[in-house]
């Protein structure tokens, strides 16, 4: 899908100012000359005294109530981004759907009701991964331009996540492999270490990216074109994903949201170069390959390369079933991986997932 689905804007404008700062000092006392009871004047000094004392208790209160509001201001976002989303652990809500029709006795049920409630913590999880996504995701749109090896891109993306998420092992962290196809590769597609290739100006990229907390993966891609003549084309992308979204919500099936696409889709007629393209298409799978996953269902098989064994251990560590490509397992330190790696996937282990191409 060409277009994200979460499009608001980052929170980084914040109340930038500064507290009052009180710079007058309290008037002392006029002298009490002229009293001619010694009394009354020791009086007037006390009843100072203690003014002076309860001035200072209200000074206090109020900065205690300053630091205190302090505390809870939530920290402007640098640039780039570097500073893990919602670090006070409360998480805002999004847009929510209600029940309707059939489906209203959900919001009268007590029974259901708490069991709404018991899925707070998933819901959290899924949000802080949202906004992850959606900071990155401005970030990126910011800095893309002709020129960038695909590398870097994908590298700056990637490093970015791992700081906005705080990644840690299989709790919090990157869901996939960055996507950037380009052009007639439809999916799955990233580059390996070493490859060389460009962004040009020409290009039609699919960016597709994802993050997780404790598994709950939030994925979005967007599509990138620097030449005016694919405006259609994204129109069209843009179009059919927002049809897609109103079609969602509660009890909804897939098979339905999928066709609402696939009509609007198919219903534009694009031109590029003097040629007319429908929105219509077929994938197949090409034989360069850079995503890797361990099957989920794979169950135990003896392994005789023990390099192939050693391979399987950090895969296990790192990734478990999260798909993973060569430059991760570059980036944790192995070498000399390649022929464990085909060995996994010929024992069935690993799935390797070929990039798509369109016909």
């Amino acid at each position: 899908m060409a277009e994200e689905k979460l499009n608001t804007e980052v929170p980084i404008e914040e109340n930038g100012t500064p507290e009052p700062v009180n710079g007058h000092e309290e008037a002392s006392e006029p002298s009490l000359t002229l009293e001619k009871d010694e009394g009354d004047g020791k009086k007037h000094e006390d009843d100072g005294k203690k003014d002076d004392d309860d001035g200072k208790e209200v000074s206090k209160k109020k900065k205690k109530k300053n630091k205190s509001k302090k505390k809870k201001e939530v920290p402007e976002q640098t640039d780039p981004p570097s500073i893990p989303v919602f670090p006070s652990g409360e998480f805002p809500e999004g847009e929510i759907q209600q029940y309707k029709d059939d489906n209203l006795w959900r919001t009268t049920s007590e029974e259901k009701r708490e069991l709404e409630r018991l899925e707070k913590p998933l819901y959290n999880s899924v949000r802080r991964a949202a906004e992850v996504h959606r900071q990155v995701r401005k970030y990126i749109k910011g800095i893309l331009k002709p020129g960038m090896l695909m590398t870097d891109l994908c590298e700056t993306l990637e490093n970015t996540v791992r700081k906005l998420i705080s990644e840690n092992g299989l709790q919090a962290g990157i869901a996939f492999p960055t996507g950037c196809s380009l052009n007639w590769v439809a999916a799955h597609w990233t580059p390996n270490t070493g490859d060389k290739t460009v962004l040009h100006y020409d290009d039609v990229m699919k960016l597709d990216f994802g993050t997780h907390i404790d598994g709950y993966i939030v994925d979005s891609a967007f599509t990138v074109a620097f030449n005016p003549m694919f405006d259609p084309l994204l129109e069209a992308s843009r179009e059919a994903t927002n049809t897609g979204i109103k079609e969602c919500g509660i009890d909804v099936r897939l098979c339905d949201v999928g066709a609402a696409i696939q009509e609007v889709m198919e219903s534009y007629e694009v031109e590029i170069n003097g040629k007319v393209y429908q929105g219509k298409g077929y994938v197949r799978e090409d034989l360069e390959c850079s995503h890797y996953m361990k099957d989920f269902e794979a169950v135990h098989i003896p392994l005789r390369l023990a390099r192939a064994k050693q391979l399987l251990a950090t895969i296990n560590k790192n990734f478990s079933t999260l798909a993973f490509c060569r430059r991760y397992l570059d980036r944790l330190g192995e070498t000399k991986y390649l022929m464990a790696l085909k060995n996994l996937c010929d024992t069935g282990i690993l799935q390797p997932c070929p990039r798509s191409t369109s016909l």
